[in-house]
């Protein structure tokens, strides 16, 4: 008997490789699947100005990165005693103003080289959903603790979301023609904003991909890339109907879910070859987290033996892997 309906996810065309170098952006579930990269040892680079939910700020700040528009004091402002910027993740606030300014353009700088290199791009939308400014009008990526009588709370449409998609995708191609794309909806149920509302989000973020998807590609005249989509809301939506596949919260995948994610993900989106180097990068991430009964016995010398054996000969086929 099956007791669940199975997701047929579409392989890629053009799969990731141990020679790719792959930047994620988006949503917190960005961060989960790049955790899984750094465990496997791909070169990977994930959320350089902290995790973004909607599609504007991502666009926006790509919009900085291609252009070189950097950050000024004027992008800044002073709160809870901290400096904040509205277009990035609270987790780079800094209580120097100028040390703050420094680093965001940095990171721009930082970025573009990344984007330039980058053979796939990893994009994950979180939520339709948006804040502006009262102020400026301006859309934030993060409220920063605000008092949210400052801001104005409405959901992208589907086709504000379709043009914010085509322009990523536009300006990564603008300095890397030969970028691949990889689309996908986190998972995370963004229930502060209501059940009825997080499904309205995420119905407008999945069309507005999928319209992009059929038929970007002649309208972009994308010679050298590709566009994906990665079905990640819809496996654990439909193939993971049930509550033990949350976290406590109830709106985070659980370790188990994302693990189950990731093994579709690789299924579809990893070059078979690759597969069989994970399996043994697997091995050897698994054997340096055991715990000896005694460190000083010969069964255990011969254990980090047998290790460096097997660390030298995947050193060998891939020098860059550093364990």
């Amino acid at each position: 008997m099956n007791f669940s309906t199975k997701i047929t996810i579409q392989k890629s065309r053009n799969p990731i490789q141990y020679s790719s170098k792959i930047v994620s952006l988006g949503s917190c579930f960005a961060e989960n699947m790049s955790e899984k990269f750094e465990y496997f040892k791909f070169k990977n680079s994930v959320n350089p100005f902290g995790i973004i939910f909607n599609p504007v700020s991502i666009e926006n700040l790509l919009f900085r990165i291609v252009n070189d528009q950097k950050f000024t004091a004027d992008d800044l402002f002073f709160h809870n005693e901290c400096w904040h910027c509205f277009e990035v993740h609270s987790v780079l606030n800094n209580i120097q103003k100028n040390e703050l300014l420094i680093h965001l353009n940095q990171i721009l700088a930082d970025s573009k080289i990344q984007i330039q290199q980058a053979t796939h791009c990893i994009i994950t939308y979180g939520t339709s959903w948006v804040y502006k400014n009262k102020i400026s009008n301006a859309v934030v990526a993060n409220c920063h603790k605000v008092p949210q009588n400052q801001f104005d709370k409405e959901i992208l449409s589907v086709e504000t979301i379709e043009k914010s998609i085509l322009n990523s995708i536009e300006l990564i191609a603008k300095i890397n023609p030969n970028c691949h794309f990889i689309f996908t909806i986190s998972p995370v149920r963004h229930l502060k904003d209501g059940f009825v509302e997080n499904q309205r989000s995420k119905a407008y973020l999945i069309t507005a991909i999928h319209r992009v998807l059929s038929d970007s590609i002649p309208k972009l005249k994308l010679e050298n890339c590709s566009l994906n989509y990665f079905a990640a809301y819809e496996i654990i939506m439909d193939e993971l109907r049930d509550y033990r596949f949350y976290n406590d919260d109830m709106m985070h995948p659980s370790k188990l879910a994302i693990n189950y994610i990731w093994e579709q993900f690789a299924q579809s989106s990893i070059h078979i070859d690759s597969l069989a180097i994970m399996d043994e990068i697997d091995v050897i991430q698994k054997s340096l987290l055991h715990k000896p009964f005694n460190s000083q016995s010969e069964i255990f010398e011969k254990f980090k033996e047998n290790l460096q054996i097997k660390i030298t000969q995947i050193q060998e086929k891939l020098p860059e892997i550093k364990f």
